[in-house]
């Protein structure tokens, strides 16, 4: 592979303060929840029938919290895609639909040729993160319907009639949690696979693939044009 460190790089802004909050808002939430929702299931601290739970409430507490700061996210973040002046996320659907972004995108992860990309996103990475937006609402779908059924009064039971329709179908309270609890390792899985092709992604194609949603500028090395 040719060396690009020492050509010259251009400085493109693609990642607004609004989507780079959020995007760490989230995924501060769902580390949070993946933690919180195993202790949860298995309180090992604190066991069931102790003389003190209020450990397990301080995890529950914190798994409301960031639950609906998960499901506040998800609303705000699929406004901004739909509606945000810039138009960064929504270009990268001219490579989802074109086979020739997809041929060209996999051949770069096998070392054959480079990635060019409409928009932020390959159409791989673009099919990835609308999977995992719809795991998520998944996720805060079941999560609302598993906290009406234990909290009655105030928000919970504001949500009670939503979450009745939500349980049955299902199917029952029961499949509700079994799919909440399944789509958890879903989140464990994407975490670590995320982190892994950010790194190798920016190691790979010579760009700023991590710090981009920290400063939101990418750079990308620029050829000199060939004289003719």
């Amino acid at each position: 592979m040719p060396q690009t460190d020492h050509l010259p790089h251009s400085r493109d802004y693609v990642f607004s303060p609004a989507i780079r909050i959020m995007h760490w808002l989230r995924a501060l939430a769902i580390v949070v929840l993946v933690i919180t929702g195993f202790y949860i299931a298995w309180p090992f601290l604190t066991p069931y029938g102790g003389s003190d739970n209020l450990q397990q409430g301080w995890f529950r507490f914190a798994h409301l919290v960031f639950g609906f700061v998960l499901c506040a996210i998800t609303v705000a973040r699929a406004y901004l895609y739909f509606f945000s002046k810039s138009d960064v996320e929504r270009r990268s659907w001219g490579d989802v639909v074109s086979p020739n972004s997809w041929v060209k995108q996999l051949l770069s992860y096998v070392w054959i040729g480079k990635l060019h990309k409409k928009g932020v996103y390959g159409p791989l990475q673009y099919m990835t993160y609308l999977a995992l937006t719809l795991v998520i609402v998944v996720m805060c779908v079941t999560g609302i319907a598993l906290h009406a059924n234990v909290y009655h009064d105030g928000l919970g039971g504001l949500l009670k009639p939503a979450a009745d329709m939500i349980v049955v179908a299902f199917g029952g309270l029961a499949p509700v949690r079994e799919v909440h609890h399944i789509l958890t390792w879903v989140f464990v899985i994407f975490m670590v696979v995320h982190v892994y092709m950010a790194i190798w992604s920016g190691i790979r194609f010579r760009h700023n693939s991590v710090d981009s949603i920290i400063s939101g500028y990418d750079y990308h090395p620029i050829k000199p044009k060939k004289e003719d």
